[in-house]
């Protein structure tokens, strides 16, 4: 065997060797990781339990003020009833625990009533988080109506003039409405047309979609909050905000939603001008100078007081549960920026400067969300979408993880 023999058998024994050594560290990181969001999973399920053994029949959990130590419920018509069961149904999806099953399917029950609510656009959060993923995880017939009946109730708010679904009512009966925040519930829309074999919902989701891509965003991609149409004309009246700072600063949730909103568009629809709408939201927030460097951003991007303003965790939980999906569609650069964002995220969410101490906060996740900075409501409170969205991280990453 000559020189050169030899010099090649070393190098591919240090290849071997050095492979081997990056395999077991990734093996190991994944393992590490993985232990993490199981070990969160689990004192989520205790936490939740506790949460459980503060709500009361037919109410629902809102938000907790730490201030003067009060948990918010609503009924379950308001927007956010359906967080607290599509939470419970993750976790007992993740560990089977029965008294997790039994709660939710107390809260489904009080809960089906608004499948029949058409003065709603928000029928996607409060049915599609619930008995949407009670129906992925059980099958259950009697869930698969529910959803058909809420997707039906969803799509009568859709107006072929205007080619968007309304999302508030308005005194002058030619306003119409839409928030950026409607992206979310087109959902539960292509759902119904895999249920039922009926292009109806797909189409009304596509265009609503595509209307509020033309009409709610700036060139750099950051969104509005509220664009008002005429209802007769379909033309944009107004461009503004109603929980943002202003009408044209970048309401942090509100980009969360656009992101979250337009990576489920592509999913559904494989189309690329989608995917590149979730990129370029996504280079808005994470090339944006306010952005903190442990990615929690301020309630808005614009707020005056930065960097004093309040930060906003379910703001943050959105755009990582968004990422994580995300990061499964595009190049392996732009994949690893997403997926490592969003387990950055993960971990600062985890840490105790956000997450609550054990039967603390009444039994809420996460502290330090903003829910309505204009009107003095819901400021830096936990609330009921944050963990929801979070748990949903937790088990996209665990999954991502896994494949």
């Amino acid at each position: 065997m000559n020189y050169k023999n030899y010099i090649l058998i070393g190098l591919l024994g240090v290849s071997s060797v050095f492979n081997s050594s990056v395999l077991a560290q990734s093996s190991k990181t994944k393992a590490a990781e993985i232990k993490f969001i199981n070990t969160e999973l689990s004192d989520a399920v205790q936490q939740y339990k506790y949460l459980a053994s503060n709500i009361k029949a037919n109410r629902f959990p809102k938000a907790y003020f730490p201030k003067n130590d009060s948990l918010a419920t609503s009924d379950s018509g308001w927007w956010c009833s359906g967080f607290y069961p599509g939470t419970l149904w993750y976790l007992y999806e993740n560990q089977k625990d029965a008294q997790l099953l039994k709660e939710v399917e107390h809260k489904l029950a009080e809960q089906q009533k608004e499948e029949y609510n058409k003065d709603t656009h928000d029928l996607g959060f409060m049915m599609y988080c619930s008995f949407g993923n009670g129906y992925r995880i059980q099958h259950n017939e009697a869930y698969k109506k529910v959803l058909i009946n809420s997707a039906k109730s969803l799509s009568s708010r859709f107006d072929p003039r205007v080619g968007l679904i309304k999302s508030w009512n308005s005194k002058d009966p030619s306003d119409y409405l839409v928030i950026i925040d409607n992206m979310m519930n087109l959902e539960l829309l292509f759902w119904a047309t895999k249920a039922t074999g009926d292009s109806t919902f797909y189409k009304i989701a596509v265009t609503h979609a595509d209307n509020t891509m033309k009409n709610h965003f700036r060139p750099d991609y950051s969104s509005y909050h509220v664009v008002n149409y005429d209802l007769n004309t379909g033309a944009v009246k107004q461009q503004k905000t109603h929980q943002g700072y202003a009408d044209a600063s970048a309401w942090a949730r509100g980009q969360a939603w656009a992101l979250y909103g337009y990576t489920l568009m592509y999913r559904e629809t494989k189309k690329p001008k989608y995917l590149e709408q979730a990129k370029n939201i996504s280079s808005f927030i994470l090339n944006h100078p306010r952005l903190p460097k442990d990615k929690i951003p301020y309630w808005d991007f614009d707020a005056p007081d930065i960097p004093a303003a309040p930060r906003d965790a379910s703001a943050a939980a959105i755009m990582a549960s968004a990422w994580i999906e995300l990061s499964g569609y595009v190049t392996k650069k732009e994949s690893a920026l997403y997926f490592n964002t969003a387990k950055e995220i993960v971990h600062t969410l985890a840490s105790p400067a956000y997450k609550t101490k054990p039967r603390s906060y009444s039994g809420f996740l996460l502290m330090h969300s903003v829910g309505h900075w204009p009107a003095k409501s819901e400021i830096d409170v936990a609330l009921s979408y944050a963990d929801y969205y979070y748990i949903e991280c937790l088990m996209r990453l665990k999954k991502r993880l896994r494949s």
